[in-house]
């Protein structure tokens, strides 16, 4: 090789070894957004008749306007909303959708209104069984701000798909007003209808805690309309972390039965594991799989014993570790006196006591789950164990008031809910 073929090689090396200084040939790519849930309603199918309690829906929609409002709890720049028909036999059409920052009874806040597109149409139709997801929308909504999503129904509509208890107020009204700055009210609503979540870009390392529970997670008896419930004030406290709370309760939910919706272990993936971002879940439920026995609202069920909940906790915590989840569980709050001047008369006794008080146990002791929140110890009467304190009662001795929602969030230690070690 010659000299100066010599030199040329030297030169072409010191070049090389520059160039790799300056601009790696595999240069990390940016950390990129991802969609998030920062609000959730669990679908339930719509029941029957016969069950003690009412659906407090319409027969149908048809040709009407319903507007829902939601508090978010992290916030975005962009936001999509998924719709569900899960639980309907029939197509779902949705002749038009919009979302706005929600004002008061019933109105949008001016400038905040925009069209909701699926797949670049305004007028869609949701196959039987199938969610949709709209297209990205540019709305800037602040962490806990009230949305407002507004569904023109033009054809007679059957709500198949609904969530029982909203704790919040949904209006109706006749005809296309989906873009109305003030909807023009017929009827009100308590329930919500067709709506599964609101997601928002976010951030990358952004992360979601679902609440998994009953009517108490579902925040029945909390004052309608002012966001109350103990996901709610959770939330509140973990805005700041860029953390989202899902609240995936359902009233009368249980743990191995269906009836007011799915079952715990049928529901957990659609409702905690499916979701982007989660990281963490609180597990709150089971009060109704041992007191609806010997009541209208099961009354040819079994009894449902401490052994077989176990086992259903069981199954949560390996699928919720299968996925990388951590999973916490909440010990069962205090229900003697439950409903006992109402017809569910019996919904407490000496035996399912019992069965409450060993499941509280092994939650608290078992070591299984990866953490524990003793909701039983905080809610309880000292004078009287067995009854929740008399401060935090709603009245009727299974279900919080306001105040004692917000205690129970303001005793979750935050940093329980993440494994960050």
């Amino acid at each position: 090789m010659s000299m100066g073929t010599l030199r040329w090689c030297g030169i072409l090396a010191v070049l090389l070894m520059l160039a790799g200084r300056t601009a790696p040939l595999h240069a990390a790519a940016p950390a990129e957004s991802t969609w998030i849930a920062t609000w959730t309603a669990s679908p339930q199918e719509r029941w029957d008749g016969e069950f003690a309690l009412p659906t407090h829906l319409p027969f149908q929609f048809r040709d009407q306007t319903v507007r829902q409002v939601a508090r978010i709890s992290i916030g975005g720049q962009r936001v999509r909303v998924r719709l569900s028909n899960e639980y309907g036999n029939r197509p779902l059409r949705i002749g038009a959708a919009r979302i706005a920052l929600a004002g008061k009874d019933g109105a949008i806040i001016a400038g905040s209104d925009r069209e909701l597109r699926f797949g670049g149409k305004g007028d869609i139709t949701i196959p039987p069984g199938a969610p949709m997801l709209s297209d990205p929308v540019g709305l800037d909504v602040p962490a806990l701000s009230r949305i407002a999503i507004s569904l023109y129904l033009p054809e007679p509509t059957p709500p198949a798909t609904f969530h029982w208890d909203a704790r919040q107020t949904a209006h109706v009204g006749q005809g296309n007003q989906a873009s109305a700055m003030k909807l023009e009210t017929d009827t009100t609503l308590t329930t919500r209808v067709f709506l599964d979540s609101i997601l928002v870009e976010a951030d990358p390392g952004t992360r979601a805690v679902v609440a998994f529970g009953d009517s108490i997670t579902d925040g029945n008896m909390a004052t309608v309309d002012v966001d109350s419930r103990w996901p709610d004030v959770l939330a509140e406290r973990l805005a700041g972390r860029n953390v989202a709370v899902l609240n995936a309760g359902i009233s009368g939910a249980r743990v191995l039965r269906d009836r007011m919706g799915a079952n715990a272990l049928a529901r957990f993936e659609r409702d905690v594991l499916a979701r982007t971002g989660v990281t963490s879940v609180i597990v709150l439920m089971g009060i109704n799989d041992i007191a609806w026995h010997g009541t209208p609202l099961a009354p040819d069920e079994d009894a449902t014993g401490a052994e077989a909940l176990i086992a259903g906790y069981r199954q949560l915590i390996a699928r919720a570790h299968a996925r990388g989840i951590r999973i916490l569980g909440a010990t069962l709050t205090p229900f003697e006196g439950a409903l006992i001047d109402t017809p569910m008369n019996g919904y407490h006794d000496a035996d399912k006591e019992r069965v409450r008080q060993q499941v509280n146990a092994w939650i608290r002791d078992g070591g299984e789950f990866d953490a524990v929140i003793d909701f039983d110890a905080i809610t309880r009467d000292p004078a009287h164990p067995a009854r929740l304190l008399p401060a935090y009662d709603s009245g009727d001795h299974l279900h919080p008031g306001d105040a004692w929602y917000r205690a129970m969030a303001e005793a979750i230690d935050l940093d329980a809910l993440f494994d960050d070690d």
